[in-house]
């Protein structure tokens, strides 16, 4: 198995230095600041995975992961913004391509939303009228369009039944001005994401806003629209939270040693216990790495040769969640060691610990099972 490297080396220092330089900025305003997204902007990563024919850089699904893992270490908040309106940019190959076209001309396009089903689309001339209300839309502040999925009605707002006969619920992405932000926000960490809700009343979207996630149904017929969906999203989400716990870990080190250093009245057994406890967490997230990057490089391959089975997605789900789950553990084990800093909200290691343990409640990554 090879070992996974540290994701410091896909960043540039200084892209680094300025993305954290303004974190604390980022969480006083509740969203990303022009300096951060300046660079986001620069290098594209809200077109990570935008297909090439709409100007985007369709990235392989291998580098796609570990870039993110990398910038949730240079900043949870971005990695998370960075992470969701991206994904929101993989629709992309599945939206109809003149609408596509449209959404994805602007330079500085940034699509947020939720996966939730809290809203309605009911059918009219040319397309539906929505409504409701979504929780959770991730780079809110500054997208230039919004996702929702919706329960489809016909025009008499009687449900539409899928042909399993099941409620058809269908997502929609529409430009933001249609929508109504509200702050919602009020959590511990992950401050700088601006992940507030927002309400459509009436809202029109034309029926070619409306598409269908389904590899049968991407109109851009690569591997990356043959994805499945799900092990995308729990792939994502688990290296964010991973480049968030390996940024606390780091942070550990400095600590530890000043600890050492500093302290008269550590044994040296407790210094011993010390530096082991952080190089076995150290040890462990590594492992856990190395499983998680073997497993989403093998369904990557296998999907290239038409060979995508459940042999080898049902790894991908499961060492996404044993790297979301050893790497909380990781991170709490650490925590009592650092110190009151760790508990001082306008300290960095508080706000990488903060960050960790609310992406770290998302529900896709939950249950082992």
């Amino acid at each position: 198995m090879n070992t996974e490297p540290h994701p410091s080396l896909l960043l540039q220092p200084h892209w680094v230095k300025a993305i954290r330089q303004y974190a604390f900025a980022a969480e006083e305003a509740g969203m990303l600041q022009p300096e951060q997204l300046d660079i986001v902007y620069q290098q594209q990563w809200f077109k990570l995975l935008v297909p090439k024919a709409y100007g985007g850089l369709e990235l392989l699904l291998p580098e796609l992961i570990r870039l993110e893992e990398a910038l949730s270490w240079a900043d949870g908040s971005l990695g998370w913004v960075v992470t969701l309106c991206a994904g929101a940019g993989w629709f992309g190959g599945f939206i109809n391509p003149e609408a596509a076209s449209e959404i994805f001309a602007d330079p500085k396009v940034c699509l947020a939303g939720s996966g939730a089903s809290t809203g309605t689309a009911t059918k009219t001339a040319g397309g539906y009228l929505l409504n409701g209300h979504w929780k959770y839309a991730s780079g809110v502040k500054h997208a230039t369009h919004f996702t929702a999925n919706c329960l489809i009605q016909d025009e008499n707002g009687n449900s539409v039944l899928n042909e399993g006969g099941d409620q058809l619920v269908l997502p929609f992405v529409i430009d933001s001005n249609t929508a109504t932000q509200v702050a919602a926000w009020k959590y511990i960490g992950m401050m700088g994401t601006g992940s507030h809700a927002f309400t459509m009343q009436n809202a029109y979207a034309p029926a070619n806003r409306c598409f269908k996630i389904d590899a049968v149904a991407a109109v851009i017929d690569t591997s990356l629209y043959r994805y499945p969906f799900m092990q995308l999203a729990e792939a994502t989400l688990a290296a964010n939270i991973a480049g968030v716990a390996m940024h606390f870990v780091d942070l550990c080190g400095p600590i530890f040693e000043r600890k050492i250093e500093e302290s008269r009245r550590m044994s040296d057994e407790n210094r011993v216990t010390l530096m082991k406890t952080l190089h076995n967490i150290k040890e462990s997230l590594q492992g856990i790495r190395n499983q998680f990057y073997e497993a989403v490089d093998a369904s990557w391959q296998a999907g290239l040769n038409n060979h995508l089975t459940s042999e080898y997605l049902k790894p991908v789900s499961t060492t996404s969640r044993l790297l979301a789950r050893i790497a909380r553990e990781g991170v709490d084990e650490l925590y009592p060691f650092c110190g009151l800093q760790a508990a001082s909200p306008d300290t960095e290691i508080n706000q990488v610990w903060r960050d960790l343990h609310t992406a770290s409640q998302h529900a896709l990554l939950t249950f082992m099972e």
